[in-house]
């Protein structure tokens, strides 16, 4: 019988995004059934006493001083999970995981695009070392809107927690007030964009016919709580947790780590009510790519996309592509690939049913449409996108 394993998991178990990658930590636990997990309830007292639980081994955020100083000098296999900038030293050997901010805002931007918004925002909060991830976000979401050429208004301000809930809303209705609409913006986290709501309610703007909001942590209790319920990008946390606690098992086998640092990407955008619209204004076109976000999972064509709506496909394929900027046929492929890509990276189904699901007719269609998007095949991207 294998030695069982103490794994001590230092996260603030309060916080949704260290939940979820507790719950990637658990699916790796229950794979391999060989670990003991101590996890502390109490959020302000994390630290457990490493002489007396004899750990083999530490899975452990950085985004408190005290916690980074005293896991840093550990002389047992570690592994940071970096949600935030936190207290790492940059010179350390630790490996960590984090998820990948740069491909966060990108995705919301895209998210944004794609729905026809001409006039992009991003709500960010002040900077201090712990809100980095808030900075990369922006700049990734911008430089989005950038090659769109799309313009892009972006706000931090100078409040941004609950206890200073009167110039929050002072402040953002202020910036609000100036934007273009109708406006495709994104809030660097949940409760960024709750705020943005809450402005929005203020101001009497609708949403999403005004401004369409997206956060980002998926926080389901957050989401369901605002009004109209929030969209929100999924940031890939549980894949983090399982990833950080596998790489933390072969270190305590003896493997030692050759890759320092290991960014995750996020899962997609779940689409609620506060982002469930087009800003498209010719209705034919509308119809169109509505046709398409719903039924190109099911292998259509582009005569099934023309008999969804009362025009001639030479008219429409005019029309679509000045609106669009693409073609009926690449839009098409475009929704396949992004559920392509999200079935490759997220889950174990053979590449047959991967194609399957997307739409695709064969796997050798699905990659070729994959390697001219990606410079990859199928396999290759599920292959990187889980080392």
């Amino acid at each position: 019988m294998s030695k069982l394993r103490r794994v001590v998991l230092i996260v603030d178990t309060a916080r949704h995004y260290h939940r979820k990658i507790v719950v990637g930590v658990a699916s790796y636990l229950h794979a391999m059934d060989g670990w003991s997990l101590y996890v502390e309830e109490d959020p302000h007292e994390r630290l457990p006493d490493f002489r007396d639980c004899r750990a083999d081994g530490v899975i452990s955020t950085f985004h408190d001083q005290k916690i980074s100083a005293t896991v840093s000098r550990l002389k047992i296999p570690v592994v940071g999970i970096e949600g935030d900038y936190g207290w790492r030293d940059e010179e350390s050997r630790i490996p960590y995981f984090a998820t990948d901010n740069g491909a966060i805002g990108r995705m919301g931007a895209q998210d944004l695009i794609e729905r026809g918004f001409r006039q992009l925002a991003f709500c960010g909060i002040p900077s201090k070392r712990t809100t980095g991830w808030s900075h990369e976000r922006a700049s990734a979401f911008e430089q989005a809107a950038r090659e769109a050429e799309i313009p892009c208004s972006s706000f931090i301000g100078r409040y941004s927690t609950a206890r200073e809930w009167s110039e929050v809303q002072r402040e953002l209705t202020k910036w609000l007030a100036t934007l273009e609409k109708p406006v495709g913006l994104m809030a660097c986290n949940d409760i960024r964009a709750r705020h943005v709501l809450e402005a929005c309610r203020e101001l009497g703007v609708r949403v999403p016919e005004d401004v369409s909001v997206i956060g980002v942590d998926n926080d389901e209790m957050m989401c369901e709580l605002t009004t109209p319920s929030l969209s929100s990008v999924e940031q890939g946390t549980r894949n983090l947790g399982y990833r950080a606690a596998e790489l933390l098992d072969r270190m305590m086998a003896g493997e030692k780590p050759v890759q320092i640092r290991f960014l995750v990407e996020p899962e997609g955008v779940v689409t609620r009510r506060s982002s469930d619209i087009l800003a498209i204004a010719d209705d034919d076109v509308k119809v169109a790519v509505q046709y398409i976000q719903e039924k190109a999972c099911d292998g259509i064509s582009v005569p099934d996309v023309v008999a969804s709506v009362d025009v001639s496909r030479s008219t429409l394929e005019v029309k679509f592509k000045d609106v669009m900027q693409r073609t009926i046929r690449e839009e098409i492929q475009r929704v396949q690939l992004q559920r392509a890509m999200q079935l490759a990276a997220t889950t174990d189904l053979p590449l047959k049913q991967v194609a399957a699901q997307a739409g695709f007719s064969s796997v050798q269609y699905m990659t070729t449409v994959f390697h001219k998007s990606t410079g990859e095949t199928p396999r290759e991207y599920r292959r990187r996108s889980r080392t």
